[in-house]
């Protein structure tokens, strides 16, 4: 062959993901790197999805979504966030809540815009958004507290601005944004007539303080796309069901992203969704204080073993620092991969390197001391992953 693929897409490395998973197959690793939960979620709404298997509505949904799930998301908008959303123009129905990043960044990115974001971020972003030729400009929060640099923000805002990406409950980080940093965020939108792309997939797991939207705050109504996850608030990640919430002059166009894209989500799935989005709040509750529990058996062992564990308020992930375990001895010196590496082949444990959340081409270096846990597994799983990680400490030469 002779001539070129795309570029961009093509000189994207194998994920570490990919690798770290494939490194705990051959080790028989509990596997905590990857954010999925190892249990299926509620067994009513799967019973909704089986059943809508057989009634005789299995052709393409709505372009934007169910009718009956659009209702259901403005329901929960309302309900959780005190947002009034109409299901008729202000929803969009995706498949998963990457599909719904995908099609924000197609509806408000050209070449040469530049977009805001946050590190340590999620992989996905900086791919999604060069391929559109936009320009990333990355601001950088920085361990143990992960607070907002007001300064550095603000400073990355340009009339070249088109949008801020924000993502809270926070991966990979657990950071939950104040309402104090929303209202900041907001400021620079407003006064750069910009929009924010505001990721909110663990919106239901938050624990350490409450989740707040940025649509909440003054003048953000219109300027913001907010993007849901069914498979994060329902442990259900395999059906890909995601939502974009946002005033109607852009759901108009992330549809017709969504239909270049997908065009339409499978219909049992959106009817279960829809009926999940409906249950009572207790069962919100429950998933949080659920997973704030195995938060702490994860962040309470992992201490016990020596790491230096940062604070987590939300989502699937906790941080930890290596440091106590590179400082000296046999991992003097090592970095976050290779540690990585080695706690997956001795320990059997697997976890990921936090330089991967990073912009590889960054200007500064990222960390090389913290790598990410999962802990949306099984109680006897993280018991078990902590023990392994506690005998291979105190086993070490």
């Amino acid at each position: 062959m002779t001539r070129t693929l795309n570029r961009n897409l093509a000189a994207q490395p194998t994920t570490i993901f990919t690798i770290m998973s494939e490194l705990a197959r051959q080790h028989d690793a509990i596997n905590l790197g990857q954010g999925f939960p190892d249990t299926e979620g509620p067994q009513d709404m799967v019973r909704v999805a089986a059943d809508a298997l057989l009634d005789n509505r299995n052709q393409y949904a709505p372009l934007t979504g169910l009718p009956e799930l659009r209702q259901a998301v403005a329901d929960a908008s309302l309900r959780f966030q005190g947002i009034t959303v109409s299901p008729d123009s202000e929803v969009v129905v995706t498949s998963g809540a990457t599909e719904a990043l995908a099609a924000a960044f197609l509806a408000l990115i050209e070449p040469g815009d530049e977009v805001v974001l946050m590190e340590p971020l999620y992989d996905t972003y900086l791919p999604v958004i060069r391929q559109l030729g936009g320009i990333p400009r990355l601001v950088r929060l920085e361990a143990p507290d992960w607070a907002l640099p007001l300064k550095a923000l603000e400073d990355a805002f340009s009339s070249r601005t088109k949008a801020i990406v924000l993502n809270s409950p926070m991966n990979p980080t657990g950071k939950v944004f104040s309402t104090e940093e929303l209202d900041f965020i907001a400021s620079l939108v407003r006064r750069h007539d910009t929009y924010a792309i505001c990721d909110e997939v663990y919106e239901h797991l938050a624990f350490g303080a409450p989740h707040v939207s940025l649509m909440t705050r003054d003048g953000m109504r219109d300027r913001c796309l907010r993007i849901g996850s069914a498979g994060k608030s329902f442990s259900l990640t395999g059906w890909k069901v995601g939502y974009v919430t946002a005033a109607p002059a852009l759901t108009a166009v992330v549809s017709k992203a969504h239909q270049n894209l997908v065009f339409a989500t499978p219909p049992n799935l959106q009817r279960a969704v829809a009926f999940g989005l409906n249950k009572d709040s207790a069962y919100f509750t429950e998933l949080a204080r659920d997973m704030d529990k195995k938060r702490l058996i994860l962040s309470s062992g992992l201490e016990r073993a020596g790491f230096r564990v940062l604070p987590c308020q939300g989502s699937y992930f906790v941080m930890a620092d290596i440091t106590p375990f590179t400082q000296d001895g046999p991992q003097s010196g090592m970095d976050d991969v290779a540690f990585s590496r080695l706690l997956t082949q001795q320990a059997r444990v697997t976890t990921i390197p936090a330089s991967a959340f990073y912009d590889p081409n960054g200007q500064t270096p990222p960390p090389r001391n913290l790598i990410r846990f999962a802990f949306c597994k099984r109680e006897e799983v993280l018991l078990e992953a902590v023990a392994r990680i506690e005998a291979w400490k105190n086993n070490r030469a």
